[in-house]
């Protein structure tokens, strides 16, 4: 299971409201890179695939595709404000180590493909969250 916060559901509702589509959702994944070798990505989608598994909380749905999912078993998508600034977090418990920005993290299982810090990696999405 993966869930969401009671303020990450609001801050996204907020957002979702203010896209074309009414009935789109979150899709939460990860991808190959990053200083630790997997990296979160999220951003809002219109179609669920068959392999998805789907959270839901205060009207928005999460999707998770299949291969994500094992890695991302059991974590919390947060919205956090604090001095720095406000953003969307993923606590994720199988995450062994993170890199210093929180983006990049490894699970004691899977190493991913790390690439030395500094190097951008490039997420393609629908719509950004």
């Amino acid at each position: 299971m993966i869930t969401i916060t009671e303020q990450a559901a609001t801050k996204l509702k907020e957002l979702m409201e203010t896209q074309e589509q009414p009935h789109l959702y979150l899709r939460l994944f990860i991808t190959q890179g990053g200083c630790e070798g997997f990296s979160y990505g999220m951003g809002f989608d219109a179609e669920r695939k068959h392999d998805d598994q789907i959270f839901e909380r205060g009207g928005v749905r999460l999707l998770v595709d299949a291969s994500s999912y094992g890695v991302l078993k059991g974590a919390q998508v947060d919205y956090v404000k604090s001095h720095f600034g406000e953003g969307f977090t993923v606590r994720n418990p199988n995450a062994i180590s993170t890199c210093g920005c929180g983006h990049s993290f490894k699970t004691r299982h899977e190493a991913g493909k790390p690439e030395p810090c500094g190097e951008e990696t490039t997420t393609t999405t629908t719509t950004q969250a």
